[in-house]
């Protein structure tokens, strides 16, 4: 008989203790045409990358999650992208990766992308 309760906190602490996850796409379009096969562009920073990070009690219950949008918004200071300028981000792709504790997890949200600048030819 006392081999039931020691299976069951022996597979409780492995599912309390067991976790990562991470997936990566970018769900979005453009229909903007750009011809990048003439020397008319010039590669400004490569893999730069934006974050914001969330959290969950008990992994499940979202208390604060990861915005996309302060994840640009992360990604335009690292790069200083600003207004005026013949910059775009090309490339692009997101990531979405949790850290799971005992508790809590911690929700993340990745932007990737290179930036090109346009130049008069």
């Amino acid at each position: 008989m006392r081999t039931k309760p020691n299976c069951f906190f022996i597979i409780l602490i492995f599912v309390l203790f067991t976790g990562c996850v991470s997936s990566g796409m970018f769900p979005h379009t453009t229909d903007t045409k750009v011809d990048l096969s003439k020397n008319n562009y010039r590669i400004i920073k490569a893999n730069a990358i934006g974050k914001s990070s969330g959290f969950k009690l008990l992994g499940i219950i979202p208390i604060i999650s990861p915005k996309y949008t302060k994840a640009m918004k992360d990604l335009y200071s690292e790069i200083g992208i600003s207004e005026g300028k013949a910059r775009a981000l090309v490339n692009v792709t997101q990531e979405r990766s949790s850290i799971y504790l005992i508790l809590f997890s911690i929700p993340e949200l990745t932007v990737r992308a290179d930036i090109i600048e346009f130049i008069d030819e």
